[in-house]
């Protein structure tokens, strides 16, 4: 996501047919539907993000599936079914950002409709690993089936329900997406990393800097006076309004902010003292607008956002990209 798609991320989350995300802390009846899906999330996290090409887009997507699904948990009368309705729910959310983005468009203006069919099953294993790294190049469709059918082991038939598409337009999704990924280079580049301006970049500095001094006067001083927070499964409203800086101020465990990127995208992240050395916890964007931040996302509960990541996609950095 650029930087300029980025300012208008908090226009893509209001979607006017669907009812609005509680404002301040969340609720305990919120909190304990989170629970109950919590086997499933980092599935649903892995295809969001793969769908989008973002780990941190791909939780904020399913964040707001989760949501969805809350407000319309009485429409599903079977219990069975919530694993597949739940990635029904997660590949629209998906589909519609990328259309946002007007990625759709993009995607499939490189590639002719007239692709041979490829008959041939893809392998398995460490496979699916590559596969995941390489479909961002596919169209939305061609991306959702490969996924679904080659990665997550749905079959057609299924497939085919999550997407609102036929068995046998699966099928020729699955063999165009097939025949492309075949075609690209081993080493197809991944995500460029995007480097910041250097007012954003000073600013983010100073950011670190009175956060790790633990100086939350000076850090508010850098926000706007209407500056958002949202905090994954916990608070989603005016940083004002939230208990988030005591809540660092009061963690027992030693911590320190630094900056890093993830597949491309500057980003802040918080790391632990843990068995001798620094690890990598959880992921924070900040963002700017006019000279001040105006929106910060936390996701500290969301350990499946770098989980798995590996070092090229995930880089510490003593300062900001670009400064």
């Amino acid at each position: 996501m650029t930087r300029a798609e980025v300012g208008d991320e908090t226009k893509m989350w209001q979607v006017t047919d669907r009812p609005e995300r509680p404002a301040g802390l969340f609720d305990a009846r919120y909190r304990a539907f989170l629970a109950t899906v919590s086997d499933v999330r980092p599935q649903l996290h892995r295809y969001c993000a793969r769908m989008t090409g973002s780990r941190l887009d791909g939780e904020d997507l399913m964040q707001e599936t989760l949501f969805e699904a809350y407000t319309k948990i009485e429409t599903l009368d079977d219990g069975r079914r919530l694993k597949p309705w739940l990635f029904r729910i997660a590949h629209n959310r998906c589909i519609d950002f990328l259309r946002r983005r007007d990625a759709r468009v993009r995607a499939e203006s490189a590639y002719s409709d007239d692709v041979g069919v490829v008959t041939a099953e893809p392998e398995t294993g460490d496979a699916h690993h590559a596969i995941e790294l390489l479909v961002g190049h596919l169209p939305p469709k061609e991306r959702a089936c490969v996924l679904l059918k080659d990665v997550f082991d749905y079959s057609l038939e299924e497939t085919a329900e999550l997407v609102d598409s036929t068995i046998g337009g699966v099928k020729a999704a699955l063999s165009r997406g097939r025949a492309k990924l075949a075609d690209l280079p081993a080493d197809a580049p991944g995500a460029a990393s995007r480097p910041l301006d250097p007012d954003t970049a000073r600013l983010l500095q100073r950011y670190v800097d009175l956060f790790n001094r633990h100086d939350w006067d000076g850090v508010r001083g850098l926000t706007s006076a209407d500056a958002r927070l949202r905090v994954a499964d916990c608070f989603d409203g005016l940083l004002r309004n939230s208990p988030y800086f005591g809540e660092y101020e009061r963690n027992p465990e030693r911590w320190i902010m630094e900056f890093g990127v993830i597949e491309g995208e500057p980003v802040l992240l918080v790391l632990f003292r843990r068995g001798g050395r620094w690890q990598v916890a959880w992921p924070v964007r900040v963002h700017i607008a006019r000279g001040v931040i105006d929106r910060i996302e936390d996701y500290y509960a969301c350990p499946w956002v770098i989980g798995n990541a590996s070092e090229s996609d995930l880089k510490l950095s003593s300062k900001p990209p670009g400064g």
